[in-house]
């Protein structure tokens, strides 16, 4: 139940403040003085739209501030599982109710929305409006004209909103899968042809069997290759020049041995160069046996040759189309066998967005069906139901009747839904915006709403819902509202005495001027007995009189009984 409203430097409004009670609340006034801007205050707070231009001339800010007891709604499991979600239903159920507030700045990127003090965002503040206030704007009735609009109201009055929601999820997941699954059709041939590219670039890497530092090594053996007759020349040259020609190397050095033992009979110091001479003898010797077995190895193999210059010119052409060096073509293969491999899984992907195509289209179908059924069956009790509404709002005559056909299926399902109505005998039924007038279109609004209303939301506002009716019809409306009032809290922005009469809570709202005119303001007046009376009675004829105050008095006596 709304329990309060704060408003502060809210257009004209410059700080107001109202407590609201149960059943029927009216609120009255001359045209212009602020009546509905206390309902758009109201709806900005439950998340609307903002605009600068809703900041009270020469202030910074704007705020709207409302309070919600609920104590008398359902847990955190029903309507209100997004404060469980939030974590803050434990303090909600303590405190027994929540604050929503909005404050527009007039600095770009300053304004905020709160939740219990808490800031949060307006997305928040619009989904827990949603369950707590349904707002029936003056220009509201042109939404009946509208066939989505009419689709929306049977499918929340049906409590359909969630399946609808499912039906939409499923149809955007099965579109987009679809999409996916198309593009990968299309794509296939150019897929193909390169994945066989792919293929034989990976094969003709692979086959070369390429080791790292290999093109260095082969270049290194072509070279010994070509130079063999070279080498075994080099080689038997040092050997003769070590060993076997005459005045060679060790046998020279055999003679300076001799010669130094014998001096170091003499003179120990000729011992030291005698100890190196018998060591590098050795090591000659051995330096003479290996350059003989080393220039037998120095054969020409023209076979060998052929075959290393072979593999390096396979080499040199891998290095020129993969990469710069063995290094590089070894990574570009490892990228090509990773971009096979996800060609493969890419593959095996389009199968499977098949059989999620198939999955998601067998789901959307099913849910589909199930909608159409719920909503053709509530649609005919609504039918009924909203029948009955109309003629206690002197719309005896009046026929209404939801046309539902079956479509190409969508967001919303197979059925296309319009509302078609007849207010007079003799005239067929015809879709709203081509029969119905804006009086008409005000009453029916309000059969729908009461007829077709979704039992969760608590608190019902009707701003000027009385539009272009009177006498009677006022009366009927009246009684209507405060039959609302009966399970919700209705709140009413009226012109007619009849809705005032029968109100519970009566509000005036007056402008006031400062002194000099310079500012304008709005107050709000709770009514009571005589200021209550003269308010029905200035509604009635303009003007206090006799005649005016005892027909107001009966009035409110009348609007009693109902």
């Amino acid at each position: 139940m709304l329990r309060e409203l704060r408003i502060r430097d809210f257009a004209i409004i410059r700080e107001l403040r109202v407590s609201f009670s149960e059943g029927l609340t009216v609120l009255t006034g001359e045209t212009g003085a602020g009546k509905s801007i206390i309902v758009d205050a109201l709806g900005l707070a439950l998340g609307g739209r903002a605009s600068q231009e809703m900041i009270r001339s020469g202030s910074d800010s704007a705020t709207v501030e409302v309070f919600f007891d609920l104590d008398s709604m359902d847990g955190p499991q029903g309507r209100f599982a997004l404060l469980d979600e939030l974590g803050i239903w434990d303090d909600v159920s303590a405190s027994g109710g929540i604050i929503l507030r909005r404050v527009i700045s007039s600095t770009p990127g300053r304004s905020r929305a709160y939740l219990n003090d808490s800031m949060t965002g307006v997305q928040t503040l619009s989904e827990l409006g949603r369950d707590l206030v349904d707002i029936h704007g003056q220009h509201d009735h042109q939404s009946l004209l509208s066939p989505q609009s009419q689709m929306k109201i049977l499918d929340d009055s049906a409590g359909l909103s969630e399946e609808r929601m499912l039906v939409g999820a499923l149809y955007a997941r099965a579109r987009q899968a679809r999409e996916k699954l198309e593009a990968a059709r299309s794509s296939r041939g150019q897929i193909a042809q390169k994945r066989d590219l792919l293929a034989f670039q990976c094969q003709e890497i692979e086959s070369a069997g390429l080791k790292a530092g290999e093109d260095a090594a082969i270049g290194e053996e072509i070279n010994i290759l070509s130079n063999q007759t070279r080498l075994r020349e080099l080689m038997e040259t040092s050997y003769s020049l070590l060993y076997e020609s005459e005045g060679a190397a060790l046998e020279n050095l055999q003679k300076a041995r001799a010669a130094l033992n014998e001096a170091a009979s003499i003179d120990p110091r000729a011992g030291q160069p005698l100890e190196f001479i018998g060591q590098a003898l050795p090591l000659l010797e051995e330096s003479a046996m290996l350059l003989r077995s080393g220039r037998d190895r120095y054969e020409p193999d023209p076979e060998r040759l052929a075959d290393l210059e072979e593999r390096l010119e396979l080499l040199k052409r891998l290095k020129k189309k993969y990469g710069g060096s063995i290094e590089e073509v070894a990574l570009f293969l490892e990228r090509t066998r990773r971009e096979l491999d996800q060609m493969t899984l890419d593959a095996e992907n389009e199968a499977a967005l098949e059989r999620e195509v198939r999955e998601l289209d067998a789901k959307l179908l099913a849910a589909a069906e199930s909608l159409s059924a719920k909503r053709e069956k509530f649609a005919r009790n609504a039918e009924k139901a909203v029948g009955l509404a109309l003629r206690d709002l002197a719309l005896e005559k009046a026929q209404f009747r939801i046309d539902m056909s079956r479509g190409e299926i969508g967001p919303d399902g197979f059925d296309r839904m319009e509302f078609l109505f007849n207010a007079n005998p003799g005239e067929g039924l015809k879709p709203l915006g081509k029969v119905a007038s804006g009086g008409e279109l005000s009453r029916l609004m309000l059969a729908i709403k009461s007829a077709l209303r979704s039992k969760g939301v608590p608190v019902l506002v009707f701003d000027e819902v009385d539009a272009g009716i009177g006498g009677k019809t006022s009366w009927n409306v009246a009684g209507k509202l405060k039959e609302l009032a009966r399970t919700h809290q209705v709140l009413c922005i009226t012109h007619q005495p009849q809705i005032a009469g029968a109100a519970g809570t009566h509000f005036t709202i007056e402008k006031e001027f400062s002194p000099r005119g310079r500012e304008t303001s709005v107050i709000i007046r709770q009514l009571d007995g005589g200021a209550r009376l003269e308010e029905i009675a200035r509604m009635l004829s303009g003007k206090l009189s006799d005649v005016s105050l005892k027909h107001a008095k009966e009035l409110i006596e009348r609007g009693l009984s109902l």
